[in-house]
C-alpha cells in the first residue's frame, strides 16, 4: 500500500513511518521540519520504499501530487507543544486548521466511488479543555477558557479539525478515523516545545534544578510511543473504527511534582525541584488543564488494545537513550 505520513519527521510520525515500512508499505513523508527533525528519519532513508519530502502541507500544489499518489493518509502534521503554540499562535492556527482542510479536501477530490482514500486524523486530549470530570470519555463535553488566552487556540483548532473530519465522513463518505493522543513520550522526544518528561529527564541527568511550572499538583498520564503506534495500526485495520474518534493514552495518573521526584529517583540525580509560576513562563497567555486522564474502553472494545508499557519503562528508556549519546 502507498502511504503518506504528514509530519513524519516528528516524534510520533517518525515512529509511525518506521512501523509502516516494517509492514511492507511504501511510505512517503512530508515535513517542513519546524518541529520535526531529519535525525528522526535518517535510518529510514536507506529503505527503497521510503521517500522524504521537505515541504509544508499548506502547499496545495505539492499536496495534490502526494495525496493523489497515496492510498492511505496519516495526518500528523501540526503545530505542537504549549510553548510553541503560545509563541507562534497565528501560524499554529493556520497550520492546524488549513492543513487538515487541505488533506481532507484532496483525499475526497482524488477518491473514486470504488476506491476511497482513507484518512487517519490525529487530534489531542487538549480538546477536553478544563473539564475536570475525569477520566475523559470520547463523548464528554469540552470546557474552555476565554479567547484572550491563546493556549485555548490549540484546543479549538484541533476540535475544528475533528468537525471537518466528521463532516467529510458523513456527507462525502470519506473513510476517516480520528484519535486523541494523551501525553505521548519515549525515544526521540525532545523538551524544546514544552514536553515535560524529556525536559525533566534532561534536567535531572545534567544535575540542573527540575523546574515544575505552577503548583505541581496538576495530574497527567503518560503513554509510551510504542503503545501509541500499536493503537494507531490496530485502528487503521479495523472497519469498525471508521467515522469514529478514539482516546489513546495511559490510565496511570501522576502529579507533575511526583513525576519530578520519580525522575530524580530513576536517574539517581542530585537535582532539586523548583517551582516557577506560569506567569513567569507564559505571561498572561496561559491557563492550565488541572487533570488529563483518558477513558480507553472504546479502543479496548474495538481492537482489544492493551497497554504494554508503564511510566517507569518510558523514563528508563529515555534515560538510556540520552546516556548512550
Amino acid at each position: 500500500m502507498r502511504v503518506l505520513v504528514t509530519g513524519g519527521a516528528g516524534f510520533i510520525g517518525s515512529h509511525l513511518a518506521e512501523a509502516l515500512l516494517s509492514e511492507g508499505h511504501k511510505v512517503t513523508v512530508i515535513d517542513d521540519l519546524s518541529t520535526g527533525r531529519i535525525k528522526n528519519i535518517l535510518k529510514l532513508k536507506a529503505n527503497k520504499r521510503f521517500k522524504f519530502i521537505k515541504g509544508t502541507i499548506l502547499d496545495e500544489v505539492l499536496m495534490q501530487k502526494l495525496v493523489r499518489e497515496a492510498d492511505f493518509i496519516y495526518h500528523l502534521a501540526a503545530a505542537v507543544g504549549v510553548k510553541y503554540i503560545i509563541e507562534n499562535t497565528l501560524s499554529s492556527i493556520q497550520t492546524n486548521v488549513r492543513g487538515t482542510e487541505i488533506v481532507l479536501e484532496l483525499a475526497d477530490k482524488f477518491s473514486t466511488p470504488k476506491k476511497r482514500k482513507k484518512v487517519f486524523i490525529t487530534s489531542t486530549s487538549e480538546v477536553y479543555g478544563k473539564n475536570e470530570n475525569i477520566p475523559f470519555s470520547e463523548e464528554d463535553d469540552r470546557v474552555l477558557g476565554s479567547t484572550t488566552i491563546c493556549r485555548w487556540s490549540y484546543s479549538c483548532a484541533k476540535a475544528l479539525d475533528e468537525f471537518l473530519a466528521f463532516a467529510y465522513s458523513k456527507e462525502r463518505k470519506l473513510p476517516v478515523i480520528l484519535v486523541r493522543f494523551f501525553n505521548t513520550c519515549g525515544p526521540r522526544q525532545i523538551g524544546d516545545y514544552g514536553m515535560v518528561v524529556p525536559r525533566f529527564v534532561d534536567q535531572a541527568l545534567s544535575g540542573k534544578p527540575i523546574t515544575v511550572f505552577g503548583s505541581g499538583k496538576q495530574t497527567r498520564s503518560f503513554l509510551h510511543v510504542g503503545d501509541a503506534i500499536r493503537a494507531v495500526l490496530l485502528l487503521s485495520k479495523n472497519k469498525k473504527a471508521l467515522g469514529r474518534v478514539f482516546n489513546i493514552g495511559s490510565t496511570q495518573r501522576i502529579t507533575i511534582e511526583d513525576l519530578a521526584k520519580k525522575i530524580i529517583r530513576l536517574t539517581g540525580s542530585n537535582s532539586k525541584i523548583t517551582h516557577i509560576p506560569y506567569s513567569k513562563i507564559y505571561k498572561n497567555h496561559f491557563e492550565d488543564m488541572i487533570h488529563r486522564l483518558p477513558e480507553i474502553k472504546r479502543i479496548q472494545k474495538i481492537c482489544g488494545f492493551k497497554l504494554k508499557y508503564n511510566l517507569d519503562n518510558i523514563i528508563n528508556e529515555m534515560i538510556s537513550e540520552r546516556s548512550a549519546k
